[in-house]
């Protein structure tokens, strides 16, 4: 494709012809190949116009820059993002793959995974093969390819996006962090629907968002990228969220202007099973069962049916959809032999805890026995405020390791018992997580609700630096076949 062709719609100057043909697009000066544009990015430790020319030399036939950079042999393309112009230079290289597929973006605090998956789990029901890309990786049939961020590279969505397409599928579901609307990661195309689940404090100080202003205001990019957009009216903070919109606004919730609301929420409990049933109104009449527990399941369903009623689905799809739906590591039931309950999640600070522990509360179990630990080289605080969580919320707490990264686990569970000695909570330390697990398992009794918090859909452990195998569903089916 030549240059000229994948910078329409930009705004640029240019030293050089824009008739040469480019092979890719690399942000990397590592990853240079012949032919390629070099997009200059800012990051928050290394600026790539540094390697401006160094990237000419290794080949590539263009540079892209937001700042003067002296380079010999290659285009110079000038522009006032370079985040942006890769985001469009992407999507004209794929071919605008959005253009054959419809998308959903999803933005907010908490919950974007499993509306996604939700999202999914109905439009598939229904026939609409669908693919996601977020914190779980991105997800294309049965292949699920790992990635480093919830929202990749533009280059990569714009990559998966194109596969996506090839691949049959009709609709594609992006988890829209805040970064990656900050960072145009999800720019140079326009969504077909954009969903706001809830808003709160969180992903602010470091390399992430200097004020909670900045937060909303990078979350609020999203409407003003879609065509639609459908929003949480019970979530206070939503005018901020919307403000300076440009697309149609629908809305959900509980509140009786919801343009689709839900009312009669109930708990449904049985051994291996925490889930609500709930009914829809208003733009959709239903009774629907969600296989997830919990309030803010209801929110879940109701965003994801918000989102499917605007594709070919129906009624049934919707219901079939939100009674099989899965999301690995979150509130996610395990099958054990036994009266008790098994859950794996990815709750990992003090508030995601405090969630799953008061939801899990609701269904009054005879003991809440919650399992975790804490990340190493992260605030201390953070330990702190988890072990008094799970001291006050679970009737037993197993403190164990998490991703120890270079501290010692000793330390870090030091750490935890600090928060846990401000409450009158039961608990064991067991250093290994494997073992940890076993004696969850062990000494659960009948009616004991017992979750694994902290690794979710993760499938490793990380100590000293390096990442070592470890699923915690290989590793309660070991346990059942006294592997362990």
């Amino acid at each position: 494709m030549q240059l000229k062709n994948m910078l329409e719609g930009l705004k640029y100057t240019c030293s050089g012809d824009t008739d040469v043909e480019i092979t890719d697009i690399v942000y990397d000066s590592r990853k240079v190949v012949k032919g390629c544009v070099f997009v200059c990015l800012c990051g928050s430790s290394v600026d790539s116009h540094d390697f401006a020319q160094q990237a000419a030399d290794a080949g590539a036939a263009a540079i892209v820059a937001q700042r003067p950079v002296a380079v010999q042999h290659a285009v110079v393309v000038m522009v006032e993002n370079t985040r942006y112009a890769m985001a469009v230079l992407s999507a004209a290289y794929f071919g605008h793959p959005a253009d054959r597929i419809r998308v959903v973006g999803i933005t907010g605090t908490k919950g974007k995974t499993t509306v996604s998956y939700m999202i999914r789990s109905i439009l598939e029901a229904g026939g609409i093969k669908t693919g996601i890309i977020g914190t779980i990786g991105t997800v294309i049939g049965d292949e699920v390819i790992q990635t480093d961020n919830t929202t990749p590279e533009s280059y990569d969505v714009q990559r998966y996006l194109r596969k996506m397409a090839d691949s049959g599928c009709r609709a594609a579901v992006i988890e829209a962090s805040s970064i990656g609307l900050r960072d145009h990661r999800v720019s140079g195309f326009t969504f077909d629907i954009g969903l706001f689940t809830n808003f709160s404090p969180d992903h602010i100080g470091g390399s992430e968002h200097k004020t909670l202003e900045e937060y909303m205001q990078c979350k609020n990019m999203l409407f003003r990228q879609c065509r639609t957009g459908i929003i949480n009216i019970d979530d206070e903070n939503y005018p901020g969220i919307i403000k300076n919109h440009t697309c149609a606004i629908e809305t959900y919730g509980f509140h009786q202007e919801a343009g689709l609301r839900a009312c009669n929420e109930k708990l449904i409990s049985r051994p291996g099973y925490l889930g609500v049933h709930f009914d829809l109104r208003g733009r959709l009449d239903l009774g629907v069962d969600v296989d997830i527990p919990g309030r803010f399941s209801v929110y879940n369903a109701l965003a994801a049916a918000a989102v499917c009623r605007h594709f070919d689905v129906t009624p049934r799809n919707i219901f079939d959809g939100l009674n099989t739906v899965k999301v690995k590591g979150r509130v996610e039931p395990v099958k054990v032999p036994g009266n008790y309950t098994l859950l794996i999640d990815y709750a990992h600070n003090a508030l995601s805890m405090e969630n799953i522990l008061e939801t899990l509360r609701e269904y009054r179990p005879h003991r809440l026995i919650c399992m975790f630990g804490a990340g190493g080289n992260r605030a201390r605080s953070r330990r702190y405020e988890m072990g008094e969580v799970s001291g006050n919320l679970a009737d037993l707490s197993v403190i164990t390791a998490d991703n120890s990264r270079y501290e010692d686990v000793m330390d870090i569970i030091e750490d935890i018992k600090v928060g846990m000695a401000k409450t009158s909570g039961e608990y064991v330390v067991i250093p290994d997580r494997k073992e940890a697990i076993k004696y969850c398992m062990e000494n659960a009794g009948d009616g004991d609700i017992v979750v694994l918090a902290g690794k979710g859909h993760e499938d490793y452990q990380e100590i000293q630096g390096v990442k070592y195998h470890l699923d915690e569903r290989e590793v309660i089916a070991d346990i059942i076949n006294q592997k362990i």
